[in-house]
């Protein structure tokens, strides 16, 4: 008597040029406008903006600031994850009401993070992107709310995630029916110590050239330190990336939360100086 004995057809687990992500289904490279800032195009987009909002006085001198070197976002954390449970953990939802206001004070979209569920309505009120940070890329019901939205979404690579497994995260979102991903590079954990993190700007080349999705970088958690921070963003517009995202603040030795990687207003200022000269020798720019 003949057994048949059943095997099933190899299937390709993961990432592949099927996915929603892939630039295999979609040679186009994704535009993500907001409020007619647009991320993925010809130019470097800045976002700026202190760690965590603290006052009205810190973001909106912060914010006019940065405007007027040439930020293009204001970035600020409401809510904020941290490793300890002691340490400021944000204004909450004061600290979404003058992102609001500074908002419309200063005509810069805010991005600002999301880290729950229930959460998310309420974020979307105040912010222009919501923010998922490296903490909760692995958050599937997160990914999944976040793809129901249609505002776009930052997604911070994990800092123990691979490429595949970070785009797989920004397929969920897809999955959901929402296009305006931007992916950001934030740095992963290595055996390293003398950095906060080590920044993957391999990662940039790899990302754009197997997805459509804008990519932008994070020097500032990336290294950990302020010095560092000009040098890993000029790295990063050479290496390709479509925006910074970069943490400044109007007084860093007062600052509530990761101040010793935040640029004070004037180290931005020149800073950006350096990065349009970047920006033009890689056929790109920032206005």
């Amino acid at each position: 008597m003949e057994t048949h004995i059943f095997k099933s057809p190899p299937v390709k687990i993961g990432f592949s040029d099927a996915s929603m992500v892939s630039r295999a289904t979609k040679s186009d490279q994704t535009l993500v406008n907001v409020k007619g800032v647009e991320i993925g195009g010809p130019e470097v987009v800045i976002f700026a903006g202190p760690c965590a909002v603290e006052s009205q006085e810190q973001l909106y001198e912060t914010a006019r600031s940065v405007k007027a070197d040439g930020a293009k976002i204001l970035r600020g954390g409401a809510f904020k994850p941290r490793t300890s449970p002691y340490k400021f953990q944000g204004l909450g939802e004061e600290g979404l009401k003058l992102l609001g206001l500074i908002s419309m004070k200063t005509g810069l979209p805010v991005v600002t993070e999301v880290m729950d569920t229930r959460q998310v309505e309420k974020v979307s009120e105040f912010a222009d992107i919501l923010q998922i940070g490296s903490r909760n890329m692995h958050n599937y019901p997160l990914l999944k709310e976040a793809g129901l939205l249609r505002k776009p979404i930052l997604l911070k690579r994990g800092m123990m995630a691979t490429i595949e497994e970070f785009l797989l995260a920004a397929e969920y979102i897809l999955n959901q029916g929402n296009e305006q991903v931007i992916l950001c590079e934030r740095g992963i954990r290595t055996f390293e110590t003398s950095t906060r993190n080590t920044l993957d700007l391999s990662a940039v080349p790899m990302l754009k050239h197997l997805s459509h999705l804008p990519v932008i970088v994070d020097p500032s958690h990336g290294t950990g330190l302020r010095w560092m921070v000009p040098a890993m963003a000029k790295a990063a517009v050479a290496a390709g990336a479509d925006g910074l995202i970069i943490e400044v603040h109007y007084k860093p030795e007062e600052a509530l939360c990761d101040g010793q990687q935040s640029l004070t207003l004037f180290e931005f200022g020149q800073l950006v100086k350096d990065l349009r000269k970047v920006a033009r020798a890689v056929d790109r720019e920032i206005s």
